[in-house]
């Protein structure tokens, strides 16, 4: 076998893989852990527009009414510049969260999830998103505090999106 050749084979199978390996799974057992729960709780979700005060406890699900991006009025700026700006935002506050721990904060369709407590953003700990799940899209995991909790979401075609937050 002619070794100059090889590179280039591995060059050509990297390149056909290479829109595979950025593109989401596809089913609702694609996501990293289970979230039968959580789909469960979307799909009963409560009305509430943005900005405004979650008084249910967690593991309530609300539908947040989003406005354009430009009208949204965030507390904070999104820590992820949407790639359009034609896209949807908003945000709700829980009044607190019951006690320190993992927490996911799942939704029913793709969008930026900025969690904030004390006035500052929190990293995620872990994310898993799929393609083809009707009524959940994605689940982030976040270490939050004994305390309120704001959450913006932004960068979503969807002009509504059910979120719910869950102990893990």
């Amino acid at each position: 076998m002619n070794l100059t050749f090889c590179p280039f084979l591995i060059i050509l199978a990297l390149l056909i893989a290479a829109p595979t390996f950025a593109q989401e799974p596809v089913g609702c057992d694609k996501f990293k852990w289970p979230i039968d729960r959580e789909r469960a709780l979307l799909a009963n979700a409560s009305q509430v527009t943005s900005g405004g005060e979650l008084s249910q406890p967690l593991a309530t699900a609300v539908m947040v009414t989003l406005v354009p991006i430009a009208d949204a009025k965030l507390p904070l700026a999104p820590s992820r510049a949407p790639k359009s700006p034609d896209t949807f935002a908003g945000f709700v506050r829980l009044s607190a969260i019951p006690k320190a721990g993992t927490y996911r904060i799942t939704l029913s369709h793709g969008a930026w999830i900025d969690a904030i407590q004390d006035g500052r953003e929190l990293k995620s700990v872990a994310a898993s998103g799929v393609t083809g799940c009707n009524g959940i899209a994605k689940s982030v995991k976040f270490d939050l505090a004994a305390a309120p909790l704001l959450i913006e979401l932004s960068g979503t075609t969807a002009s509504a999106v059910a979120v719910v937050v869950t102990p893990d």
